[in-house]
């Protein structure tokens, strides 16, 4: 047995069982994706596990604002090659030692604190899925890197160029987690799908993109603040509005913001598409509940109006449990997916 089957590390760098890595740690950064995790078979659940973990760590260390843009794309470029398994030596248990204290989230410092165990896990999975985490984390880096490069100066907002930008931003960070779990249920499991492959990873990519627009729609005056438009400034030139000028007019952005809330809306549907052709009742339910959420976060964005941009909008507990126990006690029915879709769309 490894040490990183045997033992638990109370340092950063020292070794970390999978175990606790797959449940203790997984569920303290994972919120309520880690009950998507939990239900899936465990062919499934630990490629999917072990490739959240490394794009969570990769996330935090992209936005440890304690250092300057310049150093932490290069932490991050040296965890990417880390994870595409190249020979660092001690440098991932470096960068665990000089990050995890900047952490001001104790779970996303145990996180960084076990980012040598999360390499050792990948080398040690099956060669398929380790495969199919290194191509779906490269894709997710890049997009962090590109984000990095455009968004360098808090004080000064800078917006995408084009509509084209944000797709593929979105398709990076997200899209490609859905064409990886597509790739990973057909591989994994027999008869996965009513559909076949290329369509389904047509829709999982939807879905993923669809996803990340939530964030980037509830989000949107957070990041605003922080430099961040990732709305185009194609979009903003035809409204004859700048950037700076979204946070002070917000009623004059807003048809720019529901367009994309709209494209969002069929990014949902496309995932709850998916879900219904998937014969596994367990992936089935796994895989609609990220969707009603999101539903259910796009109803709320659209009820608060221009109000979103200055509102820390989500959808409470007691009602992502809700969705939760609804979708169980219904066995993951397509019907039941459809009824709820429209109930949280309301």
């Amino acid at each position: 047995m490894s040490a990183i089957d045997n033992s638990l590390g109370q340092e950063t760098g020292a070794a970390i069982s999978v175990s606790t890595l797959r449940r203790s740690i997984l569920a303290r950064v994972s919120r309520s994706f880690y009950l998507s995790i939990r239900l899936l078979p465990k062919k499934l659940r630990d490629p999917v596990s072990l490739g959240y973990l490394l794009a969570r760590a990769s996330d935090t260390i992209a936005d440890t604002t304690e250092l300057p843009v310049a150093l932490r794309a290069e932490k991050l470029h040296l965890l990417a090659r880390g994870i595409q398994g190249e020979a660092l030596g001690d440098a991932i248990v470096d960068l665990s030692t000089s990050l995890a204290p900047l952490q001001k989230n104790k779970d996303e410092r145990a996180l960084i604190e076990s980012l040598q165990s999360c390499l050792d896990w990948l080398e040690q999975s099956n060669v398929l899925d380790r495969e199919e985490v290194r191509a779906v984390l490269e894709q997710i880096n890049r997009g962090q890197l590109l984000d990095l490069e455009r968004f360098q100066n808090p004080k000064q907002i800078v917006a995408l160029e084009t509509s084209a930008e944000l797709d593929e931003y979105t398709y990076l960070v997200a899209g490609s987690a859905g064409e990886f779990w597509t790739r990973l249920c057909f591989r994994h499991l027999p008869k996965f799908a009513a559909r076949s492959e290329d369509d389904m990873l047509g829709m999982g990519k939807r879905y993923g993109m669809g996803l990340q627009l939530i964030n980037i729609l509830r989000d949107a005056g957070a990041d605003l603040r922080a430099g961040r438009c990732y709305f185009p400034n194609e979009e903003l030139a035809v409204a004859a509005m700048e950037p700076s000028q979204i946070l002070r007019e917000p009623e004059r952005f807003q048809p720019i913001y529901r367009k994309w809330r709209e494209k969002a809306e069929r990014g949902i549907q496309a995932g709850l598409q998916y879900a219904n052709a998937i014969r596994n009742r367990r992936v089935r339910i796994a895989t609609a509940l990220p969707g009603l959420i999101g539903a259910r976060t796009l109803a709320l964005l659209r009820d608060a109006g221009a109000t979103a941009l200055r509102r820390h909008i989500k959808v409470p507990r007691k009602e992502v449990r809700a969705i939760v126990a609804s979708l169980i006690f219904s066995f993951g029915a397509r019907s039941r997916i459809g009824s709820l879709h429209r109930e949280l769309s309301r």
